[in-house]
């Protein structure tokens, strides 16, 4: 049995973490506030899709990453907009061999290194302001992971999963390690697709190739996907940001194995879901823009890659963001009564 700490109890890591202890791992929660309290008193529950109930408890849930202390396996499932701010304190669940799965959406800290080609190395300042995430987490102990499941937290210790379930892992230099196998059948364990990828990079474009335009977009039309999509400007504005995205991704040597309308098909299919920008804009959460816009914006520039649409929708979520965060507010579309 490992010893797994989830980084960031919030829809996905938690999601996951109550899969793993309920398939008799070890699992430690890094959480803080209402949520950490009400995993402390309760445990963990998790409604899936098909409205079935599980409940983790009792669960070990603190806000101390020295309290958790060493762990096997770090599941780093924070927004990526949190990591610079944690990443000194994380070694102190580092021992020799822990393994650092990371999960945040968009662009990575880590996408330049271990990696061929003329950009070998490069850090992003979008995504690692200053380099602080590199200094304090070694690359050598990362896997690199795409979540694709949808959930949001409704409560408080409850987590609602709208549909997913499969975590994609690969190690960043493509190879098909025993450690990368071991993280994969753990998630397999826990009820999870987990396949093993030999090229990580380009399932982080699949997945982010969305993500750059309808978190955004809903951001700023507080639509959910399938609104976006049966609306036709911004079908087509999605659509556009999305050309440009792979204009760029695929100077840097990325293979798209479906076709844009495709991906755009597939987010209609989810439906009246929000996106996790939408939520976090309505609940006064920061934004995760950088990792999801603003990385794409540096890539574009250091490729020579003209952008027009995406900085246009970046300028103004960034502006929102902004708005909001110095408001100390939150958005939302409140229905009037009649």
């Amino acid at each position: 049995m490992l010893k797994t700490c989830i980084v960031g109890a919030g829809a996905i890591g938690g999601m996951l973490g109550v899969q793993l202890a309920l398939a008799g791992e070890h699992v430690t929660f890094i959480s803080r506030g209402a949520n950490l309290e009400a995993v402390r008193r309760n445990g963990l529950r998790l409604i899936l899709d098909d409205g079935t109930e599980s409940l983790a408890q009792p669960v070990m849930a603190t806000e101390s990453l020295a309290e958790a202390g060493p762990q096997d396996l770090v599941i780093l499932s924070v927004k990526a907009h949190q990591v610079p701010a944690m990443a000194q304190d994380l070694p102190v669940l580092f021992g020799p061999d822990t393994i650092v799965v990371t999960m945040q959406n968009g662009i990575p800290w880590w996408y330049f290194l271990k990696c061929q080609g003329p950009y070998q190395g490069m850090r992003l300042e979008a995504v690692d302001p200053g380099g602080v995430i590199a200094a304090h987490i070694a690359v050598d102990r990362v896997i690199g992971c795409v979540a694709y499941p949808a959930a949001e937290r409704i409560a408080p210790g409850v987590i609602r999963h709208i549909e997913g379930n499969r975590f994609s892992v690969g190690e960043l230099d493509g190879a098909e390690t025993p450690r990368v196998k071991m993280v994969s059948e753990l998630f397999r364990k826990a009820g999870f697709k987990a396949p093993v990828l030999t090229d990580i990079r380009s399932e982080i474009w699949l997945k982010l190739w969305g993500n750059l335009s309808f978190n955004p977009i809903s951001a700023l039309t507080h639509a959910t996907l399938v609104e976006i999509c049966r609306f036709p400007p911004t079908r087509e504005l999605a659509a556009r940001m999305m050309a440009e995205a792979q204009a760029i991704a695929e100077k840097l040597g990325i293979h798209f194995r479906v076709s844009l309308e495709r991906r755009i098909a597939g987010a209609e299919g989810v439906g009246k879901h929000k996106t996790s920008m939408l939520q976090d804009l309505e609940q006064g959460r920061a934004l995760e823009l950088e990792a999801l816009v603003g990385a794409v914006v540096e890539l574009g520039r250091i490729t020579g890659t003209p952008t027009p649409h995406i900085d246009a929708v970046y300028a103004c979520t960034s502006l929102l963001a902004r708005t909001v965060q110095a408001e100390k507010g939150r958005l939302r579309i409140e229905t009037l009564g009649t």
